[in-house]
């Protein structure tokens, strides 16, 4: 497999995290290592708190915001990067567009959303093979902080490889 884009999403209720960082997980943990990776995460990551402790990765009961799954999810990218220096991986926020869950209100223009998704997952540019980067229209953006802390990166795979059981080599 060349690229794998995690694009799979749930704005509310309990699945956002089984949807949102389980899936993306254990698809990365299961896959036999694609060359680049691609993890849509969203600029409301910014909102997101950096803490761990009482998420309910089952879905059980909702324990985590949206935000807060985009900002995990973003620093699984990271994470993944550093990991495994071998493949590409990086997220991508495709903007407020105007989906089912973006509503018909959103600003961004929808023809933009999946241009540097697929501009990762198949582009020989050397801006395309950078990794560990988090993207908005083919542009570099600095995410939240707790997004390249390593500490909080080993957190997070170490909670996903708990509750799932499977590790990520």
């Amino acid at each position: 497999m060349d690229s794998l884009v995690h694009n799979a999403g749930v704005y509310t209720g309990q699945r956002i995290l089984p949807v949102n960082v389980v899936a993306p997980y254990l698809l990365t943990a299961c896959v036999d290592r694609p060359k680049r990776l691609i993890y849509l995460t969203s600029g409301m990551h910014r909102g997101g708190r950096a803490v761990l402790d009482g998420m309910d990765w089952s879905g059980a009961r909702t324990t985590g915001t949206y935000s807060d799954s985009k900002l995990f999810v973003a620093a699984l990218a990271a994470a993944v990067a550093r990991i495994r220096p071998d493949v590409l991986s990086n997220s991508v926020d495709p903007g407020w567009v105007p989906t089912r869950m973006g509503g018909p209100g959103a600003p961004d223009d929808l023809r933009l959303g999946h241009l540097t998704q697929e501009w990762l997952a198949t582009s020989d540019d050397p801006d395309a093979r950078t990794s560990g980067g988090y993207w908005y229209h083919q542009r570099l953006r600095a995410p939240h902080p707790a997004v390249h802390d390593e500490r909080f990166q080993d957190d997070l795979i170490d909670a996903l490889a708990r509750f799932t059981g499977v590790q990520l080599a």
